[in-house]
């Protein structure tokens, strides 16, 4: 006889092992020995201590229920915890690792397994969480924020699949981590990463308009708010910030109070219904002014009007900073250089897209992180150039070079968990690993971490295009370029745009997007490999051979290569982008 419905309030844990089809893949009798030792030994025994019960177990997923969401909680770090420990000496590609999502709610009991929104939301919001990490919903949040000493991560409000309402959710990761302060004294260890720190002054009112002082005080507090989501640039505190305000002050003098490298400098001038806004970036050490841009927009919408100009700039500051600090650290690297320095020298040699030039790069970053090993963004940028490595046909060993990449971009990520950065690194790894769902959910993650690092627009688009959300995609690509139309790497970009209208069937939209990519790094075979790729789906035959053999001389055996081209997860799609050269016989 059928056992009888029952609803009750439950604290629900969902999870499943990351990257599994990728581990399957690779070597599936070792990744399901390990799934059922760290079932046998970890998940199932502390399950059963703290108090819980495996509702429903699929493969590599678990439903897990527990009376308190504070011992499920407890049970989640545990285990995690305890897979961590298994998993040291373990290859990063090869590493059996969990996402959990925790939600409390009222559930339907049908026999042993759960059902509801309750356990909807959990699964959702376990999508978010980092491998080896746990994400929990508000609800849960606010039953042990005050009962357990887990610092978590506010990651923000989110739009949930089949979820009627945004959830807030919260996340954690096995490392405790520390804010970054400011820029070491000269007395301290010189291996320590010295970062350049900023400090945003009050935006001055120029309108004569006692109203606009809110805006202007609003403005600033948004942007010290903005750049600090850049952990690569330490902001200064507003309570230190506002206490220029109404002042006349030198660049000098800020420095010499505030320890600072750079200011960010605005006012403001009102019209009618229209507003001016000026910004300026300056090297506190010289004077002189790095960057400047004004802005005319109307008033329709105050908070709207703050909102974009605050993405803005905080998006254009976060790359000038970049640029200055790589133009200052090549100026003095035979003078002490910090493992700063040697990040900033390699990454011209980063952004060059060639094999010597990547070579070089991935040298400094491995410098770096010798003199630093504490220090996140080196390992970023070291992960980031194995998937370079990958993505440019570098590689001698594929295999040994996305492990490689994957160990440093978890090293990243455990150093700093609020790292857009390290997020963003290690999701570049797993695209070129073929796990392209960790790798849009990293990218995700980035980008929850900071909304105005362009490249983790960027990512997160190239991921949705990957995966079949063309339209979202191209969106997202688009949104990212507008914040940051002088991102050195765009042409690169501009290739994702160009493959996802061929993919959509718009071929001259695709032939727009690689006639750019062209023209900004006419060096790159890859690009007229694109050309000619939108020109044979447009029928045009004759410039495909030419767009083919300039790519040919660029380098040798592309086009051979490139027969079995395989950007998507699927065959289909991958047939139908290759399928006007196949059928032309130039591929």
């Amino acid at each position: 006889m059928r056992e009888k419905t029952k609803r009750r309030l439950a604290a629900i844990v969902s999870a499943d092992v990351a990257g599994y089809s990728r581990l399957v893949g690779m070597d599936e009798e070792g990744t399901l020995r390990a799934l059922v030792q760290y079932r046998r030994e970890i998940v199932d025994p502390l399950v059963g201590d703290h108090g819980g019960r495996i509702a429903n177990t699929a493969g590599d997923s678990l439903l897990l229920e527990f009376s308190s969401v504070v011992e499920a909680v407890r049970c989640s770090v545990e285990i995690q915890r305890g897979i961590a420990d298994r998993n040291a000496d373990v290859l990063a590609e090869q590493q059996v690792r969990f996402r959990i999502g925790i939600n409390v709610g009222d559930v339907i009991a049908e026999g042993s397994d759960l059902l509801g929104d309750a356990v909807n939301i959990a699964a959702r919001v376990e999508a978010l969480s980092t491998p080896g990490g746990i994400a929990i919903s508000d609800n849960a949040y606010r039953q042990v924020r005050d009962r357990l000493e887990i610092a978590w991560q506010d990651s923000g409000e989110h739009e949930l699949k089949n979820i009627s309402r945004p959830v807030k959710v919260w996340r954690w990761s096995q490392t405790d981590k520390s804010e970054v302060g400011l820029p070491v004294p000269a007395h301290v260890d010189r291996n320590r990463p010295t970062k350049p720190s900023i400090a945003v002054l009050p935006f001055k009112n120029l309108s004569g308009d006692s109203e606009q002082e809110y805006f202007a005080d609003g403005l600033t507090e948004d942007l010290i708010m903005a750049i600090s989501y850049w952990r690569s640039f330490p902001v200064i505190a507003r309570n230190s910030s506002f206490t220029y305000k109404g002042r006349s002050v030198r660049p000098e003098q800020v420095a010499a109070e505030l320890g600072v490298r750079y200011i960010l400098d605005g006012s403001l001038r009102k019209a009618a219904n229209r507003i001016r806004v000026t910004v300026s970036l300056v090297d506190t050490e010289n004077g002189h002014e790095i960057w400047a841009e004004r802005m005319d927009r109307h008033l329709d919408d105050i908070f709207v009007l703050q909102d974009e100009i605050t993405t803005k700039v905080a998006a254009t500051t976060g790359y000038q900073l970049q640029q200055a600090e790589i133009a200052r650290s090549a100026q003095r690297l035979n003078d002490d250089p910090t493992a700063w320095d040697l990040v900033a020298k390699g990454l011209p040699y980063f952004y060059e897209h060639t094999c010597d030039a990547n070579r070089r790069a991935r040298m400094c970053f491995e410098q770096a992180v010798a003199a630093a090993p504490q220090y996140s963004d080196a390992w970023a940028y070291l992960a980031w150039a194995h998937g370079h490595d990958l993505m440019i046909e570098c590689a001698e060993d594929r295999g040994s070079t996305i492990s490689a990449g994957l160990d440093a971009g978890l090293r990243a990520v455990s150093l700093d968990e609020r790292s857009a950065l390290a997020h963003l690194a290690l999701s570049s790894v797993y695209v070129w690993s073929g796990d392209v769902a960790s790798a849009l959910a990293e990218a995700k993650c980035a980008l929850d971490l900071n909304p105005n690092d362009v490249r983790a627009g960027f990512a997160v688009g190239n991921r949705q295009t990957l995966i079949g959300d063309l339209e979202e995609g191209i969106a997202t690509i688009k949104t990212a370029l507008s914040l940051n139309p002088r991102d050195p790497y765009r042409w690169h970009y501009f290739g994702y745009l160009s493959r996802a209208y061929l993919t959509l069937g718009e071929p001259e939209h695709a032939l727009e997007w690689a006639r750019q990519a062209v023209q900004l790094r006419p060096d790159q075979a890859d690009v007229h490999f694109r050309l000619a790729l939108c020109q044979a789906h447009r029928g045009d035959l004759e410039e495909s051979k030419k767009a083919l053999s300039r790519c040919e001389q660029l380098a040798p055996g592309l086009v051979a290569r490139r027969r079995g081209w395989s950007p998507y997860p699927d065959v289909e799609r991958n047939d139908q982008l290759l399928a006007p050269l196949r059928n032309a016989g130039l591929l």
